[in-house]
């Protein structure tokens, strides 16, 4: 298994292709978005259990989303949106269960940092008045950059991970290695991606309606419900393809002819 490695403009590239794959067919990129979203909220509602339903269950939908796009950019037939899901099943679920004990370790090495309490962010604390007493927002943002950083490691490990396992036929194991080291490789690509979705997901609507609410309040608010439907109809599917575009970007050879490529 090979890992190109790309120069950093890539990571815009891939929410131009985004874009692209998009256009091909909005309402089917757009159903599995919101699929994927709603399983994830039906997930997080079946309590005490859904939490921990949800990692089992992330890599295969990860590739049904992959699949996805993959039918749009090679014009394959429906059917092709369950590639690999049948024939890999039993390691999607091991890598699941590799993801849910990640999870939990992050959770884990968290709480332990707090001193055995459960976060702040969630229970608050009460005043004497028995009001509540929202966190300070340094800490907040503190505690929220802690999680990142130790989720770090397994949110690279497992970005390629379910594509290596059901596409190319990888172990578990190999497909966590082999994702851990491409994604570090490009990890400027991925830095230029995620600054350019968060441009034009968060600054860019959040400029317009500032912009707006200087105008008029009216005006603001009729923005906001159109900027909202636009993020979660069009950008959020956009997003969605970002696993597949780097993917083939880092591992299909003739992904991108133009591109520099350095074998790893």
């Amino acid at each position: 298994m090979q890992a190109r490695l790309l120069p950093a403009v890539r990571g815009v590239y891939w929410i131009f292709d985004g874009f692209r794959l998009y256009r091909r067919n909005p309402p089917m990129l757009t159903t599995l978005t919101l699929g994927y979203l709603l399983l994830v909220v039906a997930f997080g509602q079946l309590q005490p259990i859904g939490p921990f339903l949800l990692p089992l269950f992330l890599p295969m939908l990860t590739v049904l989303i992959a699949n996805g796009c993959r039918t749009l950019n090679l014009g394959l037939a429906r059917a092709e949106l369950f590639f690999g899901l049948r024939q890999k099943r039993a390691a999607l679920l091991r890598l699941g269960g590799l993801h849910l004990i990640g999870t939990m370790a992050i959770l884990a090495i968290d709480l332990l940092l707090q001193g055995g309490e459960s976060s702040t962010i969630v229970s608050g604390k009460e005043t004497g008045e028995g009001s509540f007493n929202p966190l300070d927002e340094a800490e907040m943002l503190w505690h929220m950059l802690r999680l990142l950083l130790f989720a770090l490691p397994v949110l690279l490990a497992f970005w390629f991970a379910p594509l290596l396992t059901a596409w190319d036929g990888l172990p578990v194991l190999k497909s966590l290695f082999f994702s851990l080291v491409a994604v570090w490789r490009n990890w400027r690509a991925f830095v230029v991606y995620a600054l350019a979705a968060s441009l034009i997901g968060v600054v860019l609507p959040g400029l317009l309606l500032l912009i707006a609410s200087l105008i008029s309040k009216p005006l603001a608010e009729v923005l906001s419900v159109v900027l909202r439907i636009l993020l979660l109809l069009v950008f959020a599917p956009v997003l969605m393809t970002g696993i597949y575009q780097s993917y083939q970007d880092v591992f299909a050879p003739a992904a991108n002819p133009g591109t520099p490529s350095d074998a790893g």
